[in-house]
């Protein structure tokens, strides 16, 4: 019984670490938000997506000199702001949804500033890949890379052509079956299939995507006139698109010799035994402890 009790109160404890974790994971995230809503209910002497713009660059330009991110870090999560930027102004122009206000830095309808809610994606997985030292197993980075274009390359063409986003999808889940990721929280080390983070992370992109709207950082056109909760299968949509934010970081973590996970197996660990093993643990490999 007392066992039982000991499991119980280290589980919830570590559930409220990992909860921590992912907080300071989010910090570009919650940052852009609470900007979102700063310039909401504030008066501005700039236009609104102005003043976002010059925040979110200097939100950016202060995460690398206090060097929580890496210049590699920040050079992908630009290329994210430049893919969702192409994204946004396609979807813009054919009406799938639209950015209210007027701006100097507005172009073809989409303010330059939208592209940092993509890039804060890329943002939110360079942070945990660190914070939870994330690595791989099982992961097939050209097959990947390929889905995700073709996931991208699909937001474009179903527009003319029959939508392939499920087929594509189904497709990518027997790529990732034996893909896992392995992380640390406190002493142990836990993994998960990659496909399943996807998914949960689409979860949370949803919920944050309700946010935006309701701060009328943008809106869908059922949403112009009252706002309205965005359609339950958008998430899925944002799973899919975070396979390119993971592919793009994934190579920049392969340049750095921390992609691949050493082992097959995800093991409990004691604090002595972690301990130990950090003391013999390359700086660019991660090895499961043993159990003592």
């Amino acid at each position: 019984m007392e066992g039982a009790s000991s499991r119980i109160v280290f589980g919830c404890l570590q559930f409220l670490r990992f909860g921590w974790i992912q907080l300071l994971s989010c910090l570009f995230p919650a940052a852009l938000f609470a900007g979102l809503a700063l310039s909401k209910y504030v008066d501005l002497p700039i236009p609104r997506y102005d003043a976002l713009l010059v925040y979110c660059l200097f939100l950016t330009f202060g995460f690398w000199v206090v060097r929580l991110e890496t210049w590699r870090e920040i050079a992908v999560i630009f290329g994210f702001h430049l893919v969702g930027l192409a994204l946004e102004l396609f979807k813009v122009q054919v009406g799938s949804w639209q950015y209210p206000g007027d701006a100097v830095t507005k172009f073809a309808g989409v303010p330059l500033f939208a592209g940092f809610m993509y890039a804060a994606v890329g943002s939110y997985i360079c942070q945990a890949w660190r914070r939870f030292d994330l690595r791989v197993s099982g992961y097939r980075p050209i097959l990947t890379t390929a889905f995700a274009v073709l996931i991208y390359a699909n937001f474009f063409t179903h527009h003319w052509i029959v939508d392939l986003r499920a087929p594509i999808a189904i497709t990518l889940l027997v790529v990732l079956r034996r893909t896992w990721v392995f992380y640390t929280v406190g002493v142990r080390r836990y993994r998960m299939p990659l496909a399943l983070s996807f998914g949960l992370i689409g979860f949370f992109l949803w919920i944050a995507e309700n946010g935006g709207t309701f701060l009328d950082a943008w809106n869908y056109p059922d949403q112009v006139d009252v706002w309205r909760l965005v359609r339950p299968a958008k998430f899925g949509a944002w799973a899919l698109l975070v396979s390119m934010s993971f592919v793009l970081v994934a190579s920049v973590k392969s340049l750095e010799g921390r992609l691949y996970h050493r082992g097959t197996l995800a093991t409990v660990a004691t604090p002595k035994a972690t301990e130990i093993s950090s003391q013999h643990s390359d700086a660019n490999q991660v090895r499961t402890p043993r159990v003592s």
